[in-house]
Order: structure tokens, then C-alpha cells, then sequence
């Protein structure tokens, strides 16, 4: 690959694995700047600071990321922004979830940095890239590229009702997180309710928060 500047950010909370994800970006990208984070709300402030990131690295299982729940709002905030998934977990269903969820790749902790360089060139070069030996198409196609689907149809300001739905919040209190009148509120909850083809917030709630839930997360 003939790239010369890449922009990436690496969110992990481990040092030694943030350090390794450097190593083989800079043998992959020598003229690549990265940025690190090491929680979900600090990768949040280094997207809208770095517009130009164009690839992230986000640990399955880092503070202030539940699940796929921080894949999902990046890709619905972000969606130029290619995400490479990285844990320590090697499960298949774990795996084909976050590429349903719309993730580029997904690198086990157990990758050699050769491998990890090889996925940095197949995700820039518009490619997926997964562990040896796992397939896609062994698994039936899961309900998470449904809720995806969804996903994918709401607004940002939507997308952060659902959220705060999920969290259990009130239209009232929504409203004011959101600094917004709560008739909007109410407008954005009609709009989600459509979008998800659910017939109360109960339900879109419900949706939302398997994404919170993975097995076997480490």
C-alpha cells in the first residue's frame, strides 16, 4: 500500500497492547500520526478534535464501552471513521457481532504484529480483515445486523435519545441533557418508535441494550 499519512487512534486501556498497536502501525504506516486514548470518553474528544481520523482501534472491553454499544455510536456519529475492533476474546459470535455491527476488522489480543500490520493495509484498503480461521458465513445471520440496520437509519440527536431511553431516562430529563424542548424530545421518540418498527420506547429500549450484552468479554 502506497498511503503516505494516515491519521489513526488507538483507544485501549492496556499500555503494552496500545504500545504494540503503535509498533505495527508505524511499520505498516511510517508516516501515520497516532493518537491514543484510554476510554471511551477520551476517544469520543479525540474524534471531534481529529476530524481527519480516518481509522480507530477500539478495545471490545475498555472503560465507559459496554459491549458493542461505543462500535455503535461511533458508526452512527462517525460513519467515515473505520473501526477495527480489538480484545482478548477469540469467539466466533463474537466476532461476526462486531462486523455485523459494522466494524472493518477485529484483532485478538493474541495477534502477532505482522498480523496486526496486514489488517492496518486490508481495512485502508477497503478490505475486512478477521482472525485466521474464522469465516463469516458459518454463522447464521444474526439479529445484530438488524439492529444495525436500525442503527443505522437514526439521526445523531436520535441516536442519543435511544441511548438515554436505554439508560432509563425521562422525555423531560432527555430534554434537558440535550438542551432541547421536550416536544422535540417527543418528535425524536415518534421517529425511533418508526425507525425500529417497535411500538413503545420499552422495546426500542430492549433492542438497544443487547448491544450491551457480549459473553465471555475478558
Amino acid at each position: 500500500m502506497s498511503l503516505e499519512f494516515v491519521k489513526l487512534a488507538i483507544a485501549d486501556d492496556h499500555p503494552l497492547f496500545r504500545a504494540a498497536l503503535i509498533q505495527a502501525a508505524k511499520k505498516s504506516l511510517p508516516q501515520s500520526d497516532i493518537i491514543e486514548a484510554e476510554s471511551f470518553d477520551s476517544i469520543i474528544k479525540v474524534i471531534q478534535d481529529n476530524p481527519d481520523i480516518e481509522l480507530i482501534f477500539l478495545d471490545l472491553n475498555m472503560p465507559g464501552n459496554e459491549g458493542f454499544t461505543g462500535l455503535a455510536t461511533i458508526r452512527n456519529a462517525y460513519p467515515d471513521i473505520q473501526v477495527v475492533m480489538v480484545s482478548a476474546t477469540e469467539e466466533p459470535s463474537i466476532i461476526n457481532r462486531a462486523i455485523d455491527l459494522g466494524a472493518s476488522g477485529y484483532i485478538p489480543k493474541s495477534a502477532s504484529l505482522d498480523e496486526i500490520s496486514d489488517a492496518i493495509d486490508f481495512v485502508l484498503d477497503g478490505e475486512t480483515w478477521l482472525p485466521p480461521g474464522i469465516n463469516l458465513f458459518t454463522e447464521v445471520a444474526s439479529e445484530e445486523k438488524e439492529i444495525a440496520l436500525k442503527l443505522s437509519k437514526l439521526t445523531p440527536a436520535q441516536y442519543r435519545v435511544l441511548q438515554m431511553i436505554a439508560d432509563g431516562l425521562l422525555n423531560k430529563q432527555i430534554a434537558y441533557e440535550m438542551n432541547i424542548q421536550e416536544p422535540t424530545v417527543k418528535n425524536h421518540v415518534s421517529a425511533i418508535l418508526q425507525k425500529f418498527e417497535v411500538n413503545n420506547r420499552t422495546q426500542a429500549s430492549t433492542l438497544f441494550q443487547k448491544l450491551k450484552h457480549t459473553s465471555n468479554l475478558v
